[in-house]
């Protein structure tokens, strides 16, 4: 591996190259200077990153003492909270404050909608992503079990009857017509500046006539027409020579909504990047969405093609001016959190690079490019979801990384903004105090149920034996720090300011359950929540329209305050005399989870994956569904509820079954055909066995380490 010495720094040649050839040019920024102050930055800043990881496990360590020591007593809740005082792990709570961010993309400020997630080391994904800005409704609705029944070969028009009846209603409910129904509906037509609609031969409006906004075609021969309804577009298709259009009374052939508004763009939990190849791969995706020449090559059905971001939709206004709308998402990035370092360049004492420094100066850098041409930020923001901090301190931490990255790169303050994934339990307990150290660039509070319930379990693991999983989302403290994360956002001003986010519907293959329940997100005054796919967004977006997210955040504004009491309920089982089948069934559960994310983030690199769980029900697995199922078997294990030789041969057992289930994907690469010489299986175990002493319970150390040694062997 070739090595270039920069002002202190060992670079990889290739990274070094690369920043040299591909992402400076155009910048304004010159060579030299930016490596002499990225050196400069990072010799400061990595002893001090440094000192916050070393001071976790100074906490932790006091808080296995403590509950040690009271083992066997029952928690007096009020002793335990001056325990977590006197060791810093709470802080004083300070006066109210508003957050002060500025220049804010509406799409975080403004308008709420759902929110896709991506891995950036995929070209495909991401271009997919970033287009699911607009989704048809009839396509989300026909591929998926919103509409029962079998789709059949070729169409089926029993089932597009289904379809066309289903978003007629959702017309009716969210853009009504004064009288009458969109079913009706035979003609839409513009007279004036009215959108005229014609049913049973007469002449009539939308209930909300604002709502009409534009059109594409001529008056009296619409193509199509722009509707809004809680700052959400809605284009209806009018095609009369369409499949579907000349079988509709009023030549309707697709109704196209706003669905993923926001998509983050992530480095962490999603990918599989150890090395300067790897982050290169990374790197080189994040700069062709900043430029915005991204390409991937497709094929599908036999025909090639090349898959590039889509353009911008222009419309004419009811005063007959331009309408231009964003064709495409607004584009966060997720960097990883502190712990993690890099071999992709080492330091002075030979130490590998924080990561997440790296990242922070990568990301800013590619982003000069949309500065200028701004296909992504009007406001010349860039967008970083910073995950994995432990309170105050390390966003304080994070806050003087951006200002050091915005001044070394010549950027005006804040451009940088900044993005809290509420996902440890210290930064829950502190959110408020937090969100102060940002409170200039802070744009976005997401809530990550599953991390949060891995440090739950890591940090309070000599408590006692955890509670099954599925309890666990029943638990009083993951209600309350649901509730929690919204009423600290309102209460320092986010609303019109700036995203409070929930997390992702895991099961991309069930749209009609999806459907069920996520609107509950939308009602719990989140302003935006995760969802798996373009086609999922394009349903979820539905929610919104029904729901008016700031309406709702004021209504909550007045409800009593989560408590942090509540919050610090710790989820261990009293006395547990749980049926041998039960214990049995839990660890397969988690041990399926477990090897069939990881037999593919070791052996292929992948690092978000469709998992089917132990009744073949598809799950998106990612680094955080790891890390619960890890830790709640590396407990159960601590604490005797189950024996290593019991979970070795479960690990053995549902290994086999994984690998039957991969069999037809030729890259596969098995693991029970020799247990002991499979890196992935080894992986998969470290992971459980050595659970306990993970720092925070993270998986990644072991997963790092891992796919290196099987990269080596490759």
């Amino acid at each position: 591996m070739s090595i270039t010495e920069k002002n202190g720094l060992k670079i990889n040649t290739k990274l070094f190259d690369f920043v040299n050839n591909e992402i400076i040019p155009g910048t304004n920024i010159k060579s030299e200077e930016f490596w002499n102050n990225f050196g400069n930055i990072v010799h400061e800043l990595a002893p001090i990153n440094k000192k916050l990881i070393q001071k976790r496990e100074d906490i932790q360590k006091k808080i296995d003492d403590w509950h040690k020591k009271n083992k066997g007593k029952e928690l007096d809740k009020k002793e335990y909270l001056e325990f977590l005082k006197s060791i810093s792990y709470i802080v004083e709570e300070k006066d109210d404050f508003n957050i002060e961010t500025a220049n804010v993309d509406d799409e975080i400020a403004t308008i709420a909608g759902p929110q896709l997630v991506v891995p950036v080391d995929n070209a495909r994904y991401a271009l997919n992503a970033a287009n699911a800005r607009w989704g048809s409704l009839y396509d989300a609705l026909y591929g998926t079990d919103v509409i029962p029944g079998d789709k059949g070969k070729g169409y089926n028009e029993e089932r597009g009857k289904k379809v066309i009846a289903y978003v007629r209603q959702f017309l009716d409910e969210t853009t009504p017509l004064n009288n009458g129904s969109w079913n009706e509906v035979s003609e839409i037509k513009i007279k004036d500046k009215d959108l005229i609609f014609i049913v049973n031969q007469q002449e009539i409006n939308l209930k909300n006539k604002d709502q009409f906004i534009g059109y594409n075609g001529e008056k009296d021969k619409l193509n199509s027409i722009l509707l809004k309804n809680n700052n959400l577009h809605i284009d209806i298709l009018i095609d009369e020579n369409h499949l579907i259009g000349k079988t509709d009374k009023a030549s309707i052939s697709d109704v196209i909504v706003e669905s993923a508004l926001s998509t983050i763009i992530d480095n962490e939990d999603s990918v599989a990047a150890v090395d300067a190849e790897d982050k290169i791969k990374c790197y080189r995706n994040w700069l062709g969405l900043m430029k915005g020449d991204l390409t991937a090559n497709m094929e599908k059905n036999g025909k090639k093609f090349v898959r590039k971001l889509n353009p911008d939709r222009t419309y004419i206004s009811k005063d007959g001016k331009k309408i231009t709308l964003h064709g495409r998402a607004l584009l966060l990035n997720r960097n990883v959190g502190h712990l993690m370092t890099n071999p992709a360049i080492l330091l002075k004492d030979g130490s590998e690079i924080p990561e997440g420094i790296m990242d922070a100066f990568m990301a800013t850098l590619c982003a000069l490019h949309d500065f200028k041409n701004k296909n992504n930020s009007r406001t010349e923001s860039v967008y970083i979801v910073k995950p994995k901090m432990h309170g105050p301190e390390e966003v304080a931490f994070t806050n003087t990384l951006f200002g050091k990255v915005e001044e070394a790169l010549g950027v005006k303050k804040y451009s940088i903004k900044v993005g809290i994934m509420d996902e440890e339990r210290r930064t829950t307990v502190n959110l408020k105090e937090c969100i102060r150290q940002v409170k200039n660039r802070i744009v976005f509070i997401n809530t990550g149920f599953l991390d949060r319930t891995g440090d739950e379990m890591h940090t309070s693991f000599e408590a006692g034996p955890m509670i099954f999983k599925g309890d666990m989302k029943k638990s009083t403290w993951l209600s309350t720090y649901e509730n929690w994360n919204v009423d600290i956002g309102l209460n320092c001003g986010f609303s019109g300011k700036a995203q409070i986010g929930k997390g992702m519907w895991a099961m991309p293959d069930q749209m009609a359950n999806m459907m069920d329940q996520k609107i509950g997100h939308p009602k719990s005054g989140a302003n935006c929540a995760w969802v798996p796919s373009p086609t999922a967004a394009t349903l979820h977006s539905m929610h919104y329209h029904k729901v008016n997210v700031f309406d709702e955040q004021n209504k909550i504004k007045s409800r009593s305050k989560a408590k942090l009491d509540d919050i610090l309920e710790i989820p261990t089982a009293d006395r547990p005399n749980w049926a041998i089948d039960d214990i049995n069934r839990e660890l397969e559960n988690n041990a399926q989870g477990i090897l069939g994310y990881v037999v593919r983030w070791i052996n292929q690199g992948v690092g978000c994956s469709k998992v089917p769980d132990i009744n073949n029900v598809g799950l998106m697995e990612d680094r955080a569904t790891l890390r619960i199922s890890s830790q709640h078997i590396a407990n159960w294990l601590h604490h005797g509820i189950c024996k290593e030789d019991q979970v070795m041969e479960v690990m053995k057992k549902m290994a086999k079954i994984v690998d039957e289930q991969n069999k037809n994907d030729p890259a596969y690469q098995k693991m029970s055909d020799n247990f002991d010489k499979s890196v992935a299986f080894s992986a998969a175990c470290d992971l459980v066995f050595k659970g306990r002493v993970q720092p925070s319970g993270y998986t990644e150390p072991l997963l790092h380490q891992k796919r290196l040694e099987k990269k080596a062997s490759n």
